[in-house]
This record gives structure tokens, sequence and C-alpha cells, in this order.
């Protein structure tokens, strides 16, 4: 009996599953293994919100197994210790896994390669399984990378995919290897209470109604803040419970202008895996420096905190950020306008914001937060790196009668209209109705022009 093992990560599911299918295709048996690794739990990557989703996924993956004869095999410790003891106690041939692009998945893929070699298994690493095209595949003729967006999804839009694979009928586990038991996010605490429930099953669902229902709207709603018009799809991503190359194959059968703009999204996620690759610095500093003097930490406490905690006096500032804290998710108009407050009219660096970020959100993804925060503080790809969102302007538009704000923030529930969005403005006993919520931590004319002092363009 030859006998396969497939390491699972960012890729919990068994639709389209490259990986496993490769395995199933090449032996007759298989060990389906998830590593509870802990040099990720050690990089406080791990967060509740993630861990609980995480467990939902891998208890959906194991149903699903289950269902076709097989089980998911869960190990905890260093994943190339452990993936070195399954192959011992399996007597497997060879390894198959999801390629990845931080720093830490290429050490990982290196381990235990070198690993592997040294026991006479053979590792294959695939590509397409967590993103549509491979970073690499496109490039410009003079650098290894696109570093702006248009040129590049020009290019990815001419690329053939590949075919979407079936999920397997059946799938053969080898007795006599162990397991820990899965997970589940009762065992957590510090659970965002409004977190989404995880695994393929939701993740199908899901993306069934949005095609339906949904996505024909999304070019037109995609910026409308109470409207909640996106596809809430980006955890599933995230932990490949979704593959993104059966996405963009469905969406382009559904056509039309909201399934376009979807799959744009698509591409700018494949965009920022591919800058990542070609780039893994940009995972902690700035892609391109502006020479920025950010305010320490230290003096810039209490407005980090006021941010954090969404107490800015600003409404859609602060329900943006309360939406985050409550359901580990945030609207990404509001992930676009709490990112400038903060770096831009805060001047805070944007590593705190990222940080913190990562630190709540169910789709906290290594390249497309920290690049998405460089994008907005001005030290990633934008083209236009000094701009600044004005958060007023900003409410006005994506939440033109306040249903948004008052959505999140009950203190200013009796203001009708757009009127909520500037409560400063109210006076005397009127004001004093709303005394619970703050004034505003800094005038947007003073912050602007600190802004562009710091930047030279004053």
């Amino acid at each position: 009996m030859t006998v396969s093992v497939v390491l699972f990560t960012a890729d919990l599911r068994l639709h389209d599953q490259p990986a496993l299918r490769a395995a199933l295709d090449g032996s007759s048996a298989v060990v389906p293994l998830f590593v509870r690794d802990r040099a990720v739990q050690a990089s406080g990557f791990a967060a509740p919100n993630r861990l609980a989703f995480l467990a939902d996924c891998l208890r959906d993956l194991d149903a699903g197994l289950r269902e076709r004869g097989g089980r998911l095999v869960v190990r905890r410790g260093d994943v190339v210790d452990e993936v070195c003891s399954v192959v011992t106690e399996a007597a497997a041939d060879e390894v198959h896994m999801a390629a990845d692009v931080s720093a830490y998945a290429h050490r990982r893929e290196d381990r235990l390669r070198s690993a592997l070699r040294a026991q006479g298994c053979r590792l294959h690493v695939h590509d397409t399984v967590t993103t549509v095209i491979a970073p690499g595949t496109v490039t410009p003729a003079s650098s290894d990378h696109f570093a702006v967006f248009t040129p590049y999804f020009r290019r990815w839009s001419e690329q053939r995919l590949r075919d979407v694979l079936a999920a397997p009928r059946r799938v053969r586990v080898p007795d006599g290897v162990g397991s820990l038991p899965v997970p589940t996010r009762s065992d957590l605490s510090g659970v965002s209470p409004g977190l989404p429930t995880g695994g393929e099953t939701q993740a199908r669902e899901r993306l069934a109604a949005w095609l339906r229902e949904d996505v024909a709207a999304y070019a037109d709603r995609h910026d409308d803040l109470p409207g909640d018009a996106t596809s809430r799809l980006s955890p599933h991503l995230l932990f490949g419970t979704l593959s993104p190359v059966e996405l963009v194959h469905r969406s382009r059968r559904a056509g039309g202008p909201g399934a376009e703009a979807f799959v744009r999204q698509l591409a700018w996620r494949d965009f920022h895996r591919q800058v990542l690759a070609a780039r893994p610095e940009a995972a902690a500093g700035d892609y391109r420096t502006r020479h920025d003097r950010w305010r320490a930490e230290a003096e810039a406490r209490e407005d980090i905190a006021a941010w954090k905690e969404g107490r800015t006096g600003y409404p859609v500032v602060d329900a943006a950020m309360r939406q985050l804290r409550h359901e580990g998710w945030m609207h990404n108009r509001g992930r676009l306008l709490t990112a400038s407050f903060l770096a831009k009219t805060l001047y805070v660096d944007w590593r705190v914001g990222a940080r913190h970020f990562l630190d709540l959100l169910v789709d906290g993804d290594l390249a497309n937060n920290q690049l998405n925060w460089q994008w907005v503080a001005g030290t990633g790809t934008d083209t236009r790196p000094h701009r600044v969102l004005n958060p007023i302007a900003q409410a006005k538009r994506y939440d033109p009668d306040g249903t948004y704000v008052r959505r999140w923030v009950p203190e200013l529930t009796g203001l009708d209209g757009p009127a909520v969005h500037q409560p400063w403005k109210l006076r005397g006993a009127e004001r004093a109705l709303y005394d619970a919520y703050p004034d505003p931590v800094v005038d947007l004319a003073e912050g602007l022009a600190r802004f562009r002092r710091a930047r030279g363009r004053d």
C-alpha cells in the first residue's frame, strides 16, 4: 500500500483541493494532517477570533472526511517534527501541501523538504491552491513583481485558469496514526460575540447565496456601509474553506458588472501576495519609505486608545472600530477610513494599527492586512501616497442618513439623519443629551496640517 500525507494549512476544504487530489491520485491511502504549529502560536498570529474560526473549520473538515470514510489527524508542536513523525507512523512516501507566500512559509517549506529528504520522502508543493494564479506567474519586464495594480490586473485577467476539481468521493486513511482531539471554539476565551461560523459547509452556503442574490449589485453597493453589501467571504478565503480559483470561475459564469468588480477584488488579493512573495520584508517595514517621523506611541497613547475603543469623537470611525471589536470583521470602506484616520490624521505608525487589526480580524491575512495598511499610510503601492480620507466627507457619502453610525454608536441613536456625523456641532442642552459621546480627539484641519508638515508638503 502506498501512502501520502496531505498537510493542510490555509486550504481547509475538500472541494477544489489540488494537494488532496494529487495525493489521492498517487496513493492507495492518505493521511489528512493539520498541525497546530507552535511557531504560529508564538508569533501572536493565533488570536482568539481566528482560533475560534479555525476550530470550526477543522471540525467541518473532519466531518467531511468522515462522511467519505476518512478522518482528520490533528497534531500540535513543531510542524516539521510532527509531519516527519506522521510520515514514519504511516510509512508514507510523499507529502503534499499548498504553496504560501510569507517568509515563515518559505522557511517552513525549506525545513520540511530537507527533513523529508533525509527520510527518503518526497515533498510536493502545489500552486493555485490559495491564490488564483501563483506569485511570479506574471511579471513586468524590469522587475520580479508588479508594484502597480492596474498593469498587474491586465496581465492577471489574461491568464488561463486551471479547472475546478470535484471533492473526493472516498478518502482512505491508514490505521495506526494517532491524533489529538479536533479543537472546538468553546475551549477559547476572548472571542468577539458576533464572530461568524467557520467551515467549508458555511462557506459554500454563503457563496451560493451571494452569487444568487447579491453579486449583481456589488459594483454599485460595495461601499455602502449600512447596506453591508459585501460578500463577507474573506475569512473563508483566508482559511481556504473556499477556493479562489472556483470563485473566479463561478463569478465569471454569473457575469455582469457586479461579478466583474468582485473578481477585481480577488485580483487585488493575488496582487498583494505577489508583492509579499517578492518582498517578504514588507510584512514589517515600509515597501516605499516616506521617511515618516511617526508620533511616538507614548506621546500618542491616549489617541491610540481612543481609536481602538471607538471613542475618537468621529462617529463613523468609532462605528467601524466597534464593529471590528464585536464581529471580528469590518466593512472594507470602514477599514480604509479608520486606517487613514490613525496613520494620517493622528499620524501614528501604520504598524500600530496593523497589529490591532491582526489582534481582532477573523480575516487577518498578513499580505492583505499589512499591504493595505501601507497603501492607506502611503508607504505601500498607492500611486497617491499623500491622500487623506476625511471621515466627515466619507460618512456623508457612504452613510448618508447615519444608519451605520446609529447601529454601532448607541449613544447617538437619538440624532436623526446626517446630523449624527457631527454631534460636536450641537450646543447647550441639546449637546448635553449626548454627553456620553466624546468630543473629537483632534481637529481635522490640525491633523491634516501636522501630516503635511511631517511629509514636507506644507
